[in-house]
């Protein structure tokens, strides 16, 4: 039923990956070393948790060279390519190590090799993967060398009889040792070397951090706020990337972002009268006419890291609403110096212009033992079908997991639900 439903309001003219097809996320830190945590990966239709699929010891998703694209919001970011691979002794998970080159180092990268290696006009494309053979750099470096040994040799002949010039000779064998730079590079060059541009030096790596703005997921910001959280996709056969950004105005995106904080005001309104009633974890009960009364009466939560959202997934111009944040209830009885409500809602908008609730998590920092707290990641396309879905990580007391969510309508459907 979900297969059919999903297919009838699949984009057109989309390909569907046929996989494998690795979902992963890249951590950047600010001095741009990039780390990257395996999500998901489909398999013939079918998601395993990547950190565990075919770990014999290292998993498929993490295997050495293998190379990952950073896309966000269906925009690309660049490429990272898998280097080396580390389990962490506690938690079990694995987390892969590797270069990070950021589309406008892949761009530039290749101009500087084509000016410093080749000649004009060698290799002036700058897109996908380039093979080369034995030969085809470096063609002229060798013929350089030998007019250095003919211009020493000719001082040396007219003085064969004395003495003094004898120790002068071993510069001339010397010479010969010229040529080694050009045997270095034909074994450096033997057999052909597939390559999506050139892998970056560990030197230029720290230029990341200015050249993007800093990208957080939603509240809690427990770890470094500086921290970039990318998805990225590793499939040889998908879909060109496309972006799910909603295109509005300044003045729409203020009246979404406006009604999404009265709608979260509602939700952290209802959370607080659970709390009071003991009802936390429990699936909450519809409001009476009484209590709809109290809510809208009630005090105007502060928000505080708010991150909003809207995204156009299945390019039919439909809005869908993200918001995330941290809010206080000052004078409610269950607000204390040391609790806070996390909220994350997701909402979209019909043809109509009426809103409908697609998720409502909220939580507050005492209870995410048995509430988790949703913290938003990107809209990302998981199964190479052309339309975006929603990646979470559930943050509980006792560990993370990732969660990815399939919008169709009003309602929410996980494709994939890591364990805690």
């Amino acid at each position: 039923m979900l297969s059919s439903i999903s297919l009838s309001q699949a984009p057109k003219n989309s390909k569907v990956s046929k996989g494998p097809r690795a979902l992963a996320l890249l951590q950047i830190s600010p001095t741009g070393r990039a780390t990257l945590v395996p999500i998901a990966i489909l398999i013939n239709g079918d998601y395993f948790d990547a950190g565990a699929y075919k770990a014999d010891p290292v998993p498929m998703a993490l295997w050495g060279g293998t190379v990952y694209e950073g896309i966000r919001t269906g925009v690309s970011q660049g490429l990272f390519t898998v280097k080396g691979v580390l389990e962490q002794p506690d938690t079990h998970q694995w987390k892969a190590e590797g270069t990070w080159q950021t589309t406008e180092m892949l761009k530039s990268k290749p101009h500087k090799e084509q000016v410093a290696n080749e000649p004009r006009g060698m290799n002036d494309d700058s897109g996908p993967p380039v093979l080369r053979h034995y030969g085809s750099a470096k063609p002229k470096p060798p013929e350089t060398p030998p007019p250095a040994p003919a211009t020493t040799s000719t001082p040396s002949e007219p003085k064969p009889a004395s003495v003094p010039p004898s120790p002068a000779a071993p510069p001339t064998p010397q010479q010969p040792a010229a040529p080694a730079p050009s045997t270095v590079d034909r074994a450096e060059m033997q057999g052909p070397v597939l390559k999506r541009g050139k892998p970056a030096p560990t030197e230029p790596e720290p230029e990341v951090a200015p050249t993007q703005p800093p990208k957080t997921g939603a509240a809690p910001k427990s770890s470094s706020p500086a921290v970039q959280l990318i998805p990225a996709i590793s499939d040889a056969g998908g879909p060109d990337p496309r972006p799910y950004k909603y295109n509005m105005t300044s003045a729409e995106e203020q009246q979404f972002r406006s009604k999404m904080l009265a709608f979260a005001a509602t939700e952290v309104n209802n959370r607080a009268r659970e709390l009071e009633a003991g009802t936390i974890g429990q699936p909450a009960p519809k409001p009476s006419t009484q209590a709809k009364k109290k809510t809208a009466a009630g005090p105007q939560p502060h928000f505080e890291n708010v991150e909003f959202h809207v995204f156009d997934l299945v390019n039919s111009n439909e809005p869908v609403l993200v918001l995330t944040a941290q809010a206080d209830l000052p004078s409610s009885q269950t607000r204390t110096s040391d609790n806070q409500f996390l909220v994350s809602i997701v909402y979209n908008q019909d043809v109509n212009g009426d809103f409908h609730k697609v998720l409502s998590n909220v939580t507050d920092t005492r209870h995410l033992d048995v509430l988790p707290n949703y913290e938003f990641i990107d809209a990302v396309d998981v199964d190479g079908d052309g339309r975006g879905e929603l990646l979470f990580r559930k943050n509980s007391d006792t560990g993370s997991a990732f969660v990815i969510y399939r919008v169709i309508g009003s309602q929410l459907y996980a494709l994939f639900q890591g364990t805690l």
